[in-house]
């Protein structure tokens, strides 16, 4: 029996360490994403398990999506209070020209670490790698003319 599986989609889900708030704000200016909606742990339509969200918690984000370009990303606050490092990924983006490349890098650079400086590759005409403030690894790139 043969499935297809070409409606699947798959999402990037971060969960920050209590600095969600502060990254959605960050990647709004930074790559002009549009937060498409977010609840708060005390806005949970359910009662939470006892115990479940530390004290001082309420207020951060139980989940979030938004848009950047043509992709929806979605993000948390971890309440498990376990700092979540996100190691073993970078979030691919790509765009249309050099000066947008440089843009968006040059702005998810500001406060975090550049990993490989934007430069011409033998797959893209302008590519590089950058981890940012909130630790996200990034790769921004321009596809190469076909």
């Amino acid at each position: 029996m043969s499935t297809t599986h070409n409606d699947h989609v798959v999402q990037p889900y971060l969960f920050f360490s209590g600095n969600c708030e502060q990254a959605l704000e960050f990647y709004c200016q930074a790559l002009g994403a549009e937060i498409q909606m977010t609840m708060r742990y005390k806005e949970s339509p359910e009662p939470l398990p006892p115990g479940m969200v530390p004290p001082g918690f309420e207020n951060k984000i139980m989940h979030t999506s938004f848009r950047i370009g043509k992709t929806i990303v979605m993000a948390a606050d971890d309440c498990s209070r376990k700092h979540q490092r996100f190691e073993g990924f970078f979030l691919s983006l790509s765009v249309s020209s050099d000066s947008e490349a440089r843009q968006a890098f040059d702005a998810l650079a500001e406060g975090g670490q550049v990993r490989m400086p934007l430069t011409k590759t033998f797959w893209s005409p302008c590519f590089g790698m950058v981890t940012d403030r909130f630790g996200v690894g990034w790769m921004v790139s321009v596809p190469a003319p076909h």
